[in-house]
């Protein structure tokens, strides 16, 4: 079994930093308490706010070896935990019936690792070497499916009828992501430490472009961080991700930008907002201060 990853809350934060994600006490004592409590993380909040990346980066910093569940409707034990190589056991069967022998045999070959295709679960609970299993999108499967995930994330092991119980060789550091869109069962909850992860406030926002981007100056990057602030706070169908702001600010450097004014703004707003709506609104906003974006401009923090 794996012993603490980690000494202190600090020692997280700072890990994290040096892998160029950028968390806060929340975000580093959830990580810390998770380890050290052998417990996985549940890490709900809008999408694109840094859920999925917060489990590369842990897996960056331990150097582990991740684990992907990319969840969807549909999915099943077949894609999620095992399934038996059905084709493979077939040329078996027919292969012994020139070799004589017996079924006894040939059944208890059949249903051994050899035949046997490991998902991502199974993946995670029999690898010899350190793990993070980031459960992607859970909330994107049935509530029946959740079943799945219970013996897993409560005791770190699963059954499989043919083989016994298969207990994990080392416990990984698992994260479930979810971005809200239906209600988890109280069942999977029960089993987890709950994150929050939001958008970015100013000052944090800005401190990941910058550390995102390269060369960009402060003053760019203040803008371009209050300026997506500002457009979160409209009404709108969805609002920038924070990889959509660096995708923002990475074009404003290939385009030579060094002060955003609202034609420039107008301009490049769809590698922000991606309904039309939304760009609309947008334009309509930058439009209603020509005078220098005098709500955008960087100002007195």
């Amino acid at each position: 079994m794996v012993d603490a990853r980690f000494e202190s809350v600090s020692e997280v934060r700072e890990g994290l930093r040096k892998v160029d994600y950028l968390s806060d006490e929340g975000i580093a004592g959830i990580v810390y308490l998770a380890d050290r409590l052998k417990k996985p993380i549940l890490v709900e909040g809008p999408a694109g706010t840094g859920k999925t990346q917060l489990a590369k980066s842990v897996a960056e910093l331990l150097g582990a070896r991740l684990i992907r569940l990319q969840c969807y409707e549909g999915l099943d034990e077949a894609k999620a935990l095992y399934e038996w190589n059905y084709k493979k056991q077939l040329l078996r069967i027919q292969a012994s019936g020139g070799e004589g022998d017996s079924w006894e045999t040939v059944e208890d070959d059949l249903f051994s690792d050899e035949f046997l295709l490991e998902r991502p679960l199974l993946e995670a609970i029999r690898a010899d070497e350190q793990v993070v299993l980031l459960i992607d999108e859970v909330d994107r499967v049935e509530v029946e499916t959740e079943a799945l995930l219970l013996e897993i994330l409560s005791d770190y092991q699963v059954s499989i009828p043919e083989l016994g119980t298969i207990t994990a060789k080392q416990i990984p550091l698992v994260f479930l992501t979810s971005n809200n869109t239906r209600e988890l069962s109280e069942a999977l909850k029960r089993r987890c430490l709950f994150l929050h992860v939001d958008y970015p406030d100013l000052e944090r926002e800005k401190e990941i472009v910058l550390t995102k981007v390269p060369d960009i100056t402060d003053n760019l990057a203040d803008q371009v961080a209050r300026i997506v602030r500002s457009l979160r706070q409209l009404e709108l169908k969805k609002s920038p991700s924070v990889s959509e702001t660096l995708d923002w600010a990475n074009t404003l450097m290939l385009l030579g930008v060094e002060h955003v004014d609202a034609e420039t703004a107008s301009s490049t707003v769809n590698i922000l907002l991606k309904y039309q709506s939304d760009i609309a609104k947008a334009v309509r906003e930058f439009a209603a201060d020509k005078q220098g974006m005098r709500a955008f401009a960087p100002g007195p923090k």
